[in-house]
């Protein structure tokens, strides 16, 4: 019995031993030897797979001794495979990866907006990001803003909300944009009543990218991603000091001038935006009435990083101050009676966040915003004005193995209306609280194949608990067909700040009946492909993209016989389906871009089917971009806009779009010129935007550009 004892005893030792090897794998570029961070490393026999970390090293541990052939794959390289016998106790390899000519121009897209930080072919969440060259292109079109950024994107559409002022918002898939979601460096800093401007006080400068998320998506932070998000990615310090300025004037009147700065030092790193954004009121339909109206916009946002071994942080403020007034020429050139609309604005956040990591696997993130926002609408005999005070605090525990990563955390969200009455009228005051829990995951068994989950829980004290789960699949069939597949659940809390409102300046809007009202509740999924392939000098990337969104109970204005509005949750349904699609061609120095988006958004209430206004059944993006090794930029572009069914019934007109624009490039600076519009495409060119007299118009709704056509050039210094 000893003997059979010890025996077993020596055969587990030997079994011990023999698994107690470790592997090294070192990946480095083949030009210049420096280490290749966040590559994908794996040995297919044992479907196990590392990312490589900040100094390209990945490590597998406790392997057999024998034979193994590791793969190697680095967005921008060419894959590369290389074998190994493992004899000794620990062993290390080099694997040199070489550029990919197909790809040599492509840059390494980092996504953060689902919390994992993986590279963008590597996440199994659909996540579109603008970034790069595209980033630095749409803001020489509008420096002072982010509404051409994003929508001049697939699946993305822009709704002008007042005529006069030029307030916009997004709509995603067709759905009303106060179902999209808009961060800033993983803060909810735009909800809510500070949603109204949000797009038109954010200047690209200090942008490092944008990413968007389409689809429902509340189970990642939270409430009002129903129809998306998108994460808006700062700037941080990099090795080398950068400074950025830029100015830009237009044939609107408009001026913008706009400075960046950050350095990073040993343990501190520093980050600094500032602008000044200023218009002069435009009437190019000769009208009497604003197209673009007067403003004058300041932005501030400073941000402190601090680096240790174990735990980095950082702190910024933004500050942002602006007044804005548009309608009758005669009023605001020399105050004569007229119609007006004024907005004076002030917004005040903080940012903080820390991240300390307790193992090589581990790591507790914190984050905190806290935001401030003030805002005076003013129209002939009426005035709107509130605060709104709000904050976001998360912390999370994250922890990764061989093929997981897991993330565990909690949030609170707060948000506080006060209305400043000037009217006998009910105060549209609100106090929400909600305390979130959620749970993610990814799981990576093999290079070939990954599965994201993810499941939240909302408390919101007036409209009850909402459970949110979400899935998501993507299958590499081959390097050069991808396909994922997923879908999730969302909500949206009762608020009187939407599209809706906006037109209405929020007058005759009755607040929240917090006892009869719920919560909007969504789910939908995606089913996307990806093909990448080379003919020849010819490369060719194709993606498709199907979507379904279904929207229940949504909030609708009805009115009384006093023409006083009230939303109220909506007997049925509405839908949103369709596809987009998107072809690049690449071919020396020329690139071709080619998007066509399918929007069929219908709403279902008592048992009748119709169209949802303005919304574009039909888009087409067309993009042709000359870049000769970065000292000159030419592109020509193309939009379709198919007809669009109004409130009142009626149909707006079909129309297109074109612009083209041009950048020459040197070492420490450029120069760029913008023509936006060339065919002077204008919505005062096919009919009246209003009904009754110039002093007192009623707007119809805008569906197309009344600014037309504008030219805008600048000068960019980079030191």
């Amino acid at each position: 019995m000893k003997k059979m004892l010890l025996l077993c005893m020596a055969m587990q030792f030997i079994l011990m031993a023999r698994a107690q090897h470790h592997l090294t794998v070192v990946v480095k570029n083949t030009e210049d030897q420096s280490p290749l961070p966040h590559a994908t490393v794996a040995i297919k026999s044992l479907n196990q797979t590392r990312i490589a970390d900040s100094t390209g090293v990945a490590i597998f541990e406790a392997l057999a001794p024998g034979n193994y052939t590791v793969t190697v794959t680095s967005v921008g390289f060419r894959e590369a495979r290389k074998s190994i016998l493992l004899k000794a106790t620990n062993q290390k390899m080099v694997i040199l990866l070489s550029h990919d000519t197909e790809h040599e121009h492509e840059e390494e897209i980092i996504v953060t907006a689902t919390r994992m930080s993986r590279t963008i072919e590597d996440i199994s969440t659909r996540v579109e990001t603008i970034s790069g060259e595209e980033l630095d292109e749409k803001a020489n079109m509008k420096p002072g803003e982010i509404r051409v950024l994003l929508s001049e994107s697939t699946g993305i559409q822009t709704q002008q909300t007042s005529a006069t002022s030029y307030n916009s918002s997004i709509r995603i898939q067709g759905l009303d944009g106060k179902y999209t979601q808009i961060l800033r460096d993983g803060l909810p800093l735009y909800g809510g009543f500070s949603g109204g401007l949000s797009i038109m006080q954010i200047a690209p400068l200090d942008l490092k990218q944008a990413e968007v998320i389409k689809g429902s998506s509340s189970t990642l932070y939270g409430g009002g991603a129903i129809a998306g998000l998108v994460n808006l990615v700062s700037k941080t310090p990099g090795e080398k000091r950068q400074i950025n300025v830029l100015a830009n004037i237009t044939s609107a009147l408009g001026f913008d001038l706009s400075g960046f700065y950050s350095e990073k030092f040993e343990k501190i790193g520093v980050t600094f935006f500032g602008s000044r954004n200023t218009g002069r009121p435009y009437d190019p339909a000769d009208i009497g009435l604003t197209a673009i109206p007067k403003f004058e916009r300041y932005t501030a946002h400073p941000r402190v990083f601090f680096y240790g071994k174990k735990t980095n942080a950082d702190v910024g403020l933004s500050y942002v101050t602006e007044s804005r007034v548009g309608g009758s020429l005669s009023y605001i050139k020399h105050g004569t009676p007229g119609y007006f609309e004024k907005n004076n604005t002030t917004r005040l956040s903080t940012q903080f966040s820390l991240r300390h990591e307790l193992t090589k696997r581990s790591a507790i993130n914190f984050k905190n915003s806290i935001s401030f926002f003030d805002r005076a609408i003013t129209i002939p005999s009426y005035v709107f004005d509130g605060k709104q005070v709000a904050s976001y605090s998360e912390i999370n525990y994250s922890f990764h193995n061989d093929n997981l990563f897991w993330i565990a955390g909690a949030n609170i969200v707060t948000d506080e209306f006060k209305e400043q009455p000037h009217v006998p009228f009910p105060k549209r005051n609100y106090r929400n609280h909600i305390y979130g829990l959620f749970l993610q995951n990814t799981w990576a068994p093999t290079n070939l194949f990954s599965l994201e989950t993810g499941l939240r829980g909302d408390y919101v004290k007036q409209y009850g608990f909402e459970l949110l789960p979400r899935v998501s699949a993507m299958f590499k069939f081959t390097p050069k067909f991808t396909a994922r597949v997923g879908g999730g659940m969302g909500y949206k809390t009762p608020s009187v700040f939407n599209e809706d409102a906006e037109r209405m300046q929020f007058r005759n809007i009755l607040p929240i009946n917090e006892q009869t009202v719920n919560n909007e509740r969504s789910f939908g999924g995606n089913l996307d492909f990806n093909y990448r392939t080379r003919i020849n000098e010819v490369g060719i990337t194709f993606n498709t993209l199907f979507f379904y969104t279904n929207l229940r109970e949504p909030l609708v204005a009805e009115t009384n016989q006093q023409g006083v509005y009230e939303f109220k949750n909506a007997v049925g349904h509405i839908d949103t389906r369709g596809l987009e699609a998107n072809l690049r061609l690449s071919y020396s120095d020329f690139k071709l871009f080619m998007g066509y988006t399918l929007a069929d958004v219908e709403t279902h209430f008592q048992n009748e089917k119709q169209w949802l206004p303005l919304t574009a059944k039909h888009r087409l993006n067309n993009v042709l971009m000359y870049e000769k090794d970065e000292k000159l930029k030419i592109g020509l572009e193309a939009y379709y806009f198919s007809p669009q069914k109004l409130n009142d019934g009626t149909l707006g007109k079909p129309y297109w779009i074109c612009g083209a624009l041009a950048e020459k490039l040197w070492e420490t600076f450029s120069i760029f010129i913008n023509f936006e519009n060339i065919f002077d495409t204008r919505q005062t060119r096919f009919e009246s935007i209003y009904t009754g007299t110039i002093d007192n118009p009623l707007f119809r709704d805008i569906y197309a550009p009344v600014d037309g056509f504008v030219v805008n050039g600048g000068i960019k210094i980079r030191l």
